[in-house]
C-alpha cells in the first residue's frame, strides 16, 4: 500500500511538472508573438497641429523712419574772456556756474585805476595838441598877411621901375634913377619869396600840429577803450558755465573766465551711413531739409523736440565713416547741450509695401504663407527697411494672402497649423475621442499601469485619474493595449 501511494504521488508530481512546463512554453510563445506583432504594427500617432498667428498681406504706402544717435550742442555760445589784466573789484551776483544772464548785463569789473590815469594823460595830450594847432593856424594867418603885404610892396616897386623907364624914354629921367628903382623892385621880389617860404613853413607847422592832435585823439580813444574793457558785459543771453573767477581775484589779458550758453537755440549733430545718407537726398542730389524728431530717454522721463535738417559736414572725418548731419531744433525744454539723444528722420514714402513683424522674416528673406488645408509654404519677399521690431517688405505676389507673423523652429513648409487671426482667440485643441470601458477592463488596465516602472509619474497619475472616470482617450487606450500585448 505504501508503494502504491508513493507511485501515485510521483505520477502526480510528474504530471504537474509537465503541465507547468507546457504553460511556461505557451507564455513564452505568446510573448514572442505579441512582440512580433508590436514591432510590425503601423504607428497610430496622429499629426501634430500647431497654433500660429497670421496676418493678411495688404499693400499700402509707408513712411520709413531712419533712427540715428546724436549729440546736442548750442548754436549760440560765447566764451567770457578778460580783455585786460588786473584785479577783479566788482562781480555780478549771478556771475556763477548756472547763473542766468541777459544780453547787456554787467558781469564783472577789473580795477580801472591805471586806465583812468592813462585816459587823463591822453586828455592832457589832446589839449596840448589842440593849443599847438591853434598857434599854428595863427602863425599861418600872419605869414599869409606878410606875404600879401610883401606882394603889394613888390607891385609898387615894379610900378616905380616902369615909371622911371618911361621918364628915361621921354628923356626926362636919368639912368641912375632907373637902376635904383630896379634894385628896389628886385629887393621887393626877394621879400615876397621869403614870405612865401614863411607861409609854407606855417602850413607845415599846421599839418604837424593836426597830425599830433589826431595822434593824441587816437591815444585818448585807446585809453577810453582800455578803460571800457575793464567792464565785461554779456553779449548774449543764456546760462553761465565754467566760471573760474571770484571777487578779488587777478585775471590776465585774454584769460577765459566763463562761458555763456543759450539753451534755447540748440542743434543736433548725428552720423548716418552712406546708404542712409543716399536715401535722404532729394531729386536734385542735395540733402533735403527733412523734418526730424529728437528723443531723450532719461530714467523714465521722455523728452522730445522737433526740428529740420540744416546742413552736412564737408568731409567724412578722420577715422570716421558715413556722413555727419546737422539739424536745427525748435523749442526743446528740458534738453541741454551735451545730451545724447535718439534722432528719428522721416524718409521718402515707399509705395506698395507691407509692414510685418521682424519675426515673420527668415534669414533668407522668406515668409511662411498659409495655403490650402491650413498648410504652410515658403515665399520670398523683397526686404526694404528694418524698423525696430518690424520690417517693410514688398511682395506683390502675396497680396491678399495670409502669412505667419512669428516663425518658430517647429514651423516650416508643409506643416499644418491652426491660424490665429487678429482679434481672434487661440483655436481650441480638438477633443480626443473618449472610449467607455467595462469595470473588468478598467481593473486590468489599472493593474498594468500601476506595475509599469518605466512610465513617468505624472503620466501614471493622469491615466489613473482618467481610469477613475471609466473612460480613456482612444489613442491612450491603443498605446496601453499595444504595450500589454493585446
Amino acid at each position: 500500500m505504501r508503494f502504491l501511494g508513493r507511485s501515485l504521488t510521483g505520477l502526480f508530481l510528474l504530471a504537474l511538472t509537465f503541465g507547468l512546463l507546457a504553460m511556461a512554453a505557451s507564455m513564452v510563445s505568446s510573448a514572442f508573438k505579441a512582440r512580433a506583432e508590436r514591432d510590425s504594427a503601423e504607428p497610430t500617432a496622429s499629426e501634430r497641429v500647431f497654433s500660429a498667428n497670421v496676418v493678411t498681406v495688404t499693400a499700402e504706402t509707408l513712411t520709413p523712419v531712419l533712427t540715428a544717435y546724436g549729440e546736442l550742442s548750442s548754436r549760440r555760445a560765447l566764451d567770457v574772456r578778460a580783455l585786460t589784466g588786473g584785479t577783479v573789484t566788482e562781480i555780478a551776483e549771478n556771475f556763477e556756474t548756472g547763473g542766468v544772464v541777459h544780453e547787456g548785463d554787467l558781469l564783472l569789473q577789473v580795477d580801472p585805476t591805471d586806465f583812468e590815469f592813462a585816459k587823463e594823460l591822453a586828455k592832457t595830450d589832446v589839449s596840448q595838441a589842440e593849443a599847438e594847432l591853434r598857434d599854428a593856424h595863427a602863425a599861418l594867418e600872419l605869414a599869409r598877411d606878410d606875404l600879401d603885404n610883401a606882394t603889394r610892396q613888390a607891385n609898387l616897386r615894379e610900378a616905380a621901375l616902369t615909371r622911371q623907364r618911361d621918364l628915361v624914354e621921354r628923356r626926362v629921367g636919368t639912368e641912375a634913377a632907373v637902376e635904383t628903382a630896379a634894385l628896389a623892385a628886385s629887393a621887393a621880389q626877394q621879400a615876397v619869396l621869403a614870405k612865401r617860404q614863411s607861409v609854407i613853413t606855417a602850413q607845415a607847422r599846421v599839418s604837424t600840429a593836426d597830425a599830433a592832435l589826431q595822434r593824441s585823439e587816437i591815444q585818448l580813444d585807446e585809453a577810453q577803450r582800455r578803460l571800457d574793457e575793464t567792464q565785461i558785459y554779456a553779449e548774449i543771453g543764456g546760462i553761465l558755465t565754467d566760471v573760474t573767477v571770484l571777487r578779488g581775484g587777478v585775471v590776465a589779458a585774454n584769460e577765459k573766465i566763463g562761458r555763456i550758453i543759450d539753451p534755447s537755440s540748440l542743434e543736433v549733430r548725428f552720423r548716418v551711413s552712406a546708404a542712409q545718407y543716399a536715401r535722404l537726398l532729394g531729386a536734385d542730389g542735395r540733402l533735403a531739409n527733412t523734418d526730424i524728431t529728437v528723443r531723450l530717454d532719461a530714467a523714465g522721463l521722455n523728452l522730445s523736440a522737433t526740428g529740420r535738417i540744416d546742413r552736412e559736414s564737408a568731409d567724412v572725418g578722420e577715422g570716421q565713416t558715413g556722413r555727419q548731419i546737422f539739424a536745427t531744433l525748435e523749442a526743446s525744454p528740458g534738453m541741454r547741450p551735451g545730451d545724447f539723444v535718439t534722432v528719428d528722420v522721416a524718409e521718402p514714402d515707399l509705395v506698395d509695401t507691407v509692414l510685418l513683424p521682424a519675426s515673420a522674416l527668415s534669414a533668407t528673406n522668406e515668409v511662411l504663407v498659409l495655403g490650402p488645408e491650413d498648410r504652410l509654404s515658403s515665399a520670398a519677399v523683397e526686404l526694404l527697411r528694418r524698423q525696430g521690431n518690424n520690417v517693410i517688405v514688398r511682395a506683390p505676389a502675396l497680396e491678399g494672402r495670409e502669412v505667419v507673423t512669428e516663425r518658430t523652429p517647429a514651423l516650416g513648409a508643409g506643416i499644418r497649423i491652426r491660424p490665429v487671426r487678429p482679434g481672434e482667440g487661440i483655436a481650441p485643441e480638438p477633443q480626443a475621442e473618449m472610449i467607455t470601458l467595462a469595470p473588468e477592463r478598467v481593473a486590468l488596465l489599472r493593474t498594468f499601469v500601476e506595475s509599469n516602472d518605466r512610465m513617468p509619474d505624472d503620466a501614471r497619475e493622469r491615466i489613473l485619474a482618467q481610469l477613475d472616470t471609466g473612460a480613456l482617450p482612444a489613442d491612450t487606450l491603443a498605446r496601453l493595449e499595444q504595450r500589454m500585448g493585446n
